[in-house]
């Protein structure tokens, strides 16, 4: 599980998927990336990819849309998955069938217990059960998500990749926390020309006195016995800790291809840029895990005859991206309105989407386009010319 070579990171820290998450910015690294494709709306479709409906009548679509076992939400489950990709490298999921073959609930088995293995041409996943035998599962009955991978098999950790620029980060944490938890500053030696008797007990009155976060920067003022104290402390701003902290967040924003004012950097971010950035995490970094994660449940949730079924019959996964706009009102007006003006989507349409009742008597069904906002019925009718006005006698001009 990529976690051979142990857990020990140079800057000394024990750098596991588990402790790395203790860290804030890749806590906030995989928590934005796994709710924010898990809050998408995922559907499971029936028909052509240009004109489908969505399957509601299929368990499967209750278990993948709603509810992913008696205990968790499908929104959750789906969280779970991304999560243990981003950091593991794998997700695994125990599919649960009914007497007909049709899926109806999905389990999350940890990514730390189960070992893929190949027997007889057969993939099989291997399950360490706490304080029994392991159980050995078929494919079939298990759902395996995997991220980069050398094999094609087993998905790379990234916590174990990235061990030392995480290890780093964390280290940095540590010492901020001793600094000022331990709170003697400056750290010091004592020195003394004259004899003293019983240094323990001198040592532990000088750290009663000034040792706490509450007695930092005290001045200290020692017993005439000779004593001479001497400043060891490297300045922080020499070490360059605040500096340090800063690009350790940039570092994880690079392992997990995400902008750094997602992981709430706003050093170098302005309003233009933000923007830009923006766009940038939804295509760069959202996109391509959804086809991802598009492709794997086809594959491995549906039959290959309900993949290729002809005609309205194919059964595929498809996220609703237009999620994405919930909570961009000023996005989603200006997104209604190009729809609105072009005849793609009528105003029972757009109430549909912002879940308000549809208007009475099919008021709500007509299309409209910029020409003189006339119906899509009218808009290629060549205009009548409007006949000339007729004078009345004795109106304009001369009539003679």
């Amino acid at each position: 599980m990529w976690n051979f070579a142990g857990s020990q990171s140079l800057s000394g820290e024990n750098v596991t998927e588990t402790t790395a998450l203790t860290y804030a910015a890749v806590w906030n690294a995989v928590e934005l990336i796994s709710s924010t494709i898990a809050a998408l709306p995922l559907n499971l479709m029936q028909g052509s990819d240009k004109k489908g409906r969505i399957a509601e009548d299929y368990k499967l679509f209750n278990v993948m849309h709603n509810q992913w076992n008696p205990f968790l939400s499908a929104k959750k489950g789906r969280q779970m998955q991304i999560s243990s990709v981003l950091t593991w490298g794998n997700s695994y999921d125990e599919i649960v069938r009914n007497g007909y073959g049709e899926i109806i609930q999905m389990w999350p088995i940890h990514p730390g217990r189960v070992s893929p293995l190949i027997e007889n041409g057969q993939l099989y996943y291997s399950i360490t059960m706490p304080g029994g035998p392991n159980v050995v599962l078929p494919r079939p009955r298990v759902l395996h998500l995997i991220g980069p991978s050398e094999d094609g098999f087993t998905g790379m950790s990234r916590i174990g990749i990235a061990r030392k620029s995480i290890g780093l980060g964390m280290a940095m944490e540590t010492f901020g926390s001793n600094y000022f938890g331990r709170g003697t500053h400056p750290s010091s030696v004592i020195s003394y020309k004259n004899d003293i008797k019983d240094i323990k007990t001198a040592r532990e009155a000088i750290k009663e006195v000034y040792s706490g976060l509450g007695k930092s920067h005290d001045l200290m003022m020692l017993p005439d016995a000779g004593m001479e104290i001497k400043n060891l402390a490297i300045p922080m701003e020499d070490s360059q800790f605040l500096e340090s902290r800063q690009f350790g967040i940039q570092e994880v924003a690079r392992w997990f291809n995400v902008p750094p004012h997602k992981l709430k950097d706003l050093t170098r971010s302005s309003f233009n840029n933000i923007e830009s950035e923006d766009a940038s995490f939804l295509r760069d970094r959202i996109l391509p895990d959804l086809v991802e994660l598009e492709q794997s449940y086809d594959i491995q949730l549906l039959t290959e005859t309900e993949r290729n079924r002809s005609g309205r019959g194919k059964l595929y996964f498809k996220h609703n991206v237009k999620g994405l706009l919930r909570a961009d009102t000023a996005a989603r007006t200006e997104f209604y309105t190009a729809m609105l003006d072009r005849g793609v989507f009528c105003i029972d349409d757009v109430l549909d989407l912002e879940d308000m009742p549809t208007l009475a008597n099919d008021l709500g069904q007509k299309r409209f386009v910029q020409a003189n906002m006339t119906t899509l019925e009218n808009a290629g009718k060549p205009q009548e010319p409007k006949p000339a006005p007729t004078k009345k006698q004795g109106e304009g001009g001369n009539d003679e």
